[in-house]
């Protein structure tokens, strides 16, 4: 089964459990809304690629680390649309959540998600309860305090922010955490995925900023100019667009040789060059080039 319709049974299977007999109608609709349909998938894929990298002896718990990462992934989208914090009118094309269902039910949704991610992370462990424990330890503290996505959102809050302890923490985190648990699951060395996590995090949150700025908000499926209009930090308006894009190149290289020595490190490489690719196409990189 390819990785993307694997990652999809997977999470329509996890929302199926959580959404049974006595699930309030709107709530259920609110949180399939939030998931499906989806992005890229980036975070689950990646975890899915290092796992079957590190021979992905256990898939259910695989499976479970990579929806786990992706509805934490898409807990925070729905609680970072809010009118509290960016209120984004759409996301994926399609009206944010409580564009669609309400703020309090956006609230809800998006609390619910977390927990379905730990819930089904919790029940794939207990075949493997050795690595349950180490799991549970890296998906939550990518989500928390002191350095996960919770903290990351509240520096736009402060007075004075590090740009790049903001972007690691609130874009970063899920992708070490992706590499780290893909290992944990199969059992392998998770210190040896983690600078893949780490430079492969940075770079998607540069590209972002990137696309902030000169994307089609169409192509994008969500406003664009948002960083501006909320003044948070910036790596495109901070150095300029054609440094952010020199940014952006180095830590795709850095990602590229940080993949460890495996059967799975050509796919993996080639994983990186393609998401690259789709992140900051061809077309956008000759415009900013044209203005370096």
């Amino acid at each position: 089964m390819a990785s993307v319709e694997r990652i999809e049974t997977a999470l329509r299977r996890a929302l199926d459990l959580a959404q049974g007999p006595g699930c309030p109608p709107q709530l259920a609709a609110a949180v399939r809304h939030a998931v499906f349909p989806g992005g890229a998938r980036i975070r689950p894929q990646l975890c899915l690629a290092v796992a079957r990298a590190c021979g992905d002896d256990q898939p259910g718990l695989s499976d479970a680390a990579a929806v786990a990462i992706e509805l934490l992934h898409c807990a925070s989208l729905v609680h970072d649309d809010l009118p509290c914090f960016d209120d984004a009118p759409t996301r994926r094309g399609q009206p944010s959540v409580h564009s669609a269902f309400g703020e309090r039910l956006a609230v809800l949704a998006g609390d619910g998600l977390i927990v379905v991610a730990f819930q089904v992370l919790a029940r794939a462990g207990l075949q493997t309860p050795m690595r349950l424990g180490p799991l549970l330890t890296t998906v939550s503290s990518a989500v928390g305090m002191p350095s996960g996505i919770v903290a990351g959102q509240a520096w736009e809050c402060e007075s004075r922010v590090s740009i790049r302890e903001y972007q690691r923490e609130k874009t970063g985190s899920l992708f070490t955490a992706a590499t780290v648990a893909g290992a944990q699951a199969a059992g392998g060395d998770p210190v040896a995925w983690k600078p893949l996590g780490d430079c492969l995090g940075e770079a998607y949150q540069v590209a972002d900023d990137i696309r902030d700025v000169v994307a089609d908000p169409d192509e994008l499926g969500k406003p664009i100019g948002r960083d501006a209009a909320l003044g948070r930090p910036s790596v495109a308006r901070e150095r300029g667009l054609p440094a952010a894009l020199r940014h952006f190149d180095a830590l795709v290289r850095e990602a590229i040789a940080a993949v460890p020595e495996c059967p799975g490190a050509p796919f993996l490489r080639a994983m990186v060059r393609s998401e690259s690719e789709r992140l900051v196409p061809v077309q956008m990189v000759a415009r900013l080039r044209a203005v370096a």
